[in-house]
């Protein structure tokens, strides 16, 4: 017994030479967790099938979202920027509408910082155990929830957050760039027109060239800082636009005569909520985002994910606030209920006067569906590769990677082209996923730190945790309360 204890002691002496050195002559490097750990005793080897799937899973370098980690808070910053800024942003003076200045300013208030403080516990259950990093919204919940929960809990929502979500960029991106076209050659665009699903398919043929080039997520950095650019920019253009032309003759602010009947403001009221939660996104990404990022015992990921987090979410805030206040100020109850900023700019304002300007918008919510599409895609690449090398036990080929990208590409479009009302049921389906950013966080926080029981922080994110799920089937239920007064125009394989 002595013998194999002191044989024992001798192999995790050497798999921990193995696999901690020095970088740079200063840090000591980590590069994964102890093979002596990553192989539980007998006495602990899953029973099931399942089990024993999930603890044969292929090494961290082979996989797009781990196969570099030398990001830093300035890679984070661009990668969060582009996925947390999108064209629902555009939605947001639409929300006031219905719900007015106080409730409007309040409801976005609270849902920033509880989105924030979500964040903030996924940056710190990353890292929760010290041989684990949890690289993956899908590994974290299945750490806290256990396999099958876990999968069930986290799975659709997580994969719909972001596969939908490029369908939503194919179909925004795609119809943009038919606008700009439009609006750049109206002579020609008459003699040569093309329709919106060649349009669509212009889109994702550049998305696909794009993903070619950037096999792994911290590759995508460059394309990141322009996406974050270009977000931040059409976000500041829009909102320094309408207090420069200051507001519109006959604006009013009273809710009361936006709806008809107590209903349809009770509908309306209902609406506003789930548009001003569901404007904040990407939290299926930040596990990976930081999954990018070195860690070492003097300076974890933590640190820099952190930097990232707040300078990010800080330029967020500088986005979403202004633009909302500015453009309810200037329009009123005269905001489009079907289009946003975007349609207000083409109808109320009349964009013929503005060209220029629009057309510097165009390009700028292209250029940032494009770089937004790279990051949501790159977690879907990861689970098909992650397929592939479990299967195969080698790491994906690089025809194999582009296959992978090719065929990812080919579905969203095919998807965007024959459901473009997508965008209508965005409230549905948005509610279904509503949790992974404002419920699964708290309750796995839970799971994970184990907190003292009836504990202050136990307390705060049970409550958050419950409010988050309550919140979501309230939207469902809303979503469908509304398709059922207000229908839905169903246009298969026929977008507009």
């Amino acid at each position: 017994m002595d013998t194999e204890m002191v044989g024992r002691h001798k192999e995790r002496e050497i798999v921990l030479e193995k696999r901690i050195h020095i970088n740079n002559g200063d840090d000591i490097v980590c590069d994964c967790m102890l093979e002596y750990y990553s192989t539980p005793p007998k006495s602990e080897q899953p029973d099931s099938d399942e089990d024993r799937k999930e603890t044969n899973q292929p090494p961290e370098d082979w996989l797009p979202i781990t196969q570099s980690r030398k990001g830093n808070s300035w890679t984070a910053t661009f990668h969060l920027l582009t996925s947390g800024i999108g064209i629902q942003t555009l939605s947001l003076p639409l929300a006031f509408m219905y719900l007015g200045w106080f409730w409007g300013i309040m409801c976005l208030s609270v849902a920033f910082v509880w989105q924030f403080y979500t964040i903030l516990l996924l940056v710190d259950l990353h890292e929760s155990t010290s041989t684990t990093r949890y690289s993956r919204y899908l590994q974290l919940s299945v750490a806290a929830f256990g396999v099958k929960l876990g999968k069930v809990l986290a799975i659709f929502p997580v994969m719909y957050l972001s596969g939908g979500s490029c369908v939503m960029f194919i179909i925004t991106g795609g119809g943009t760039m038919k606008l700009f076209y439009q609006l750049l050659c109206e002579d020609c665009s008459t003699k040569y027109p093309l329709t919106t699903t060649e349009w669509f398919l212009v889109f994702i043929c550049l998305a696909i060239l794009v993903s070619l080039f950037c096999p792994n997520l911290n590759s995508l950095a460059f394309v990141s800082f322009l996406g974050s650019i270009m977000a931040v920019g059409y976000c500041t253009i829009l909102w320094l636009f309408f207090v420069a032309k200051r507001r519109v003759d006959g604006v009013t602010y009273d809710q009361s005569k936006v709806a008809e009947s107590e209903t349809t403001r009770m509908r309306n009221i209902m609406n506003a909520l789930g548009i001003i939660f569901l404007a904040f996104r990407g939290h299926n990404v930040v596990l990976e985002i930081q999954g990018t990022l070195p860690s070492t015992p003097n300076r974890s990921s933590s640190n820099l994910m952190l930097k990232g987090v707040v300078a990010s979410y800080l330029i967020i805030a500088m986005c979403f606030f202004p633009l909302t206040a500015a453009e309810y100020w200037a329009l009123g109850n005269k905001i489009p209920a079907n289009g946003g900023l975007l349609t207000a700019l083409l109808t109320t304002l009349h964009h013929h006067t503005l060209k220029p300007v629009v057309g510097l918008l165009y390009v700028q919510v292209v250029v940032s569906c494009v770089a937004a599409f790279q990051i949501y895609g790159m977690v879907v690449y990861d689970n098909l590769e992650r397929a592939y090398a479990s299967r195969k036990s080698q790491k994906c080929p690089k025809l194999t990677r582009i296959g992978i990208r090719i065929f990812f590409g080919g579905l969203t479009f095919f998807i965007s082209v024959a459901f473009p009302f997508l965008p209508s049921l965005g409230l549905l389906i948005g509610g279904i996923a509503l949790p992974v950013t404002y419920a699964y966080p708290c309750l796995m926080w839970i799971a994970i730190k184990k907190p003292p029981i009836k504990s202050a922080m136990w307390w705060l994110n049970l409550v958050l945790g419950c409010l988050g799920v309550g919140l979501s089937v309230l939207l469902v239920i809303c979503a469908v309360w509304n398709l059922a007064c207000v229908g839905l125009d169903a246009n298969f394989f026929h977008p507009y």
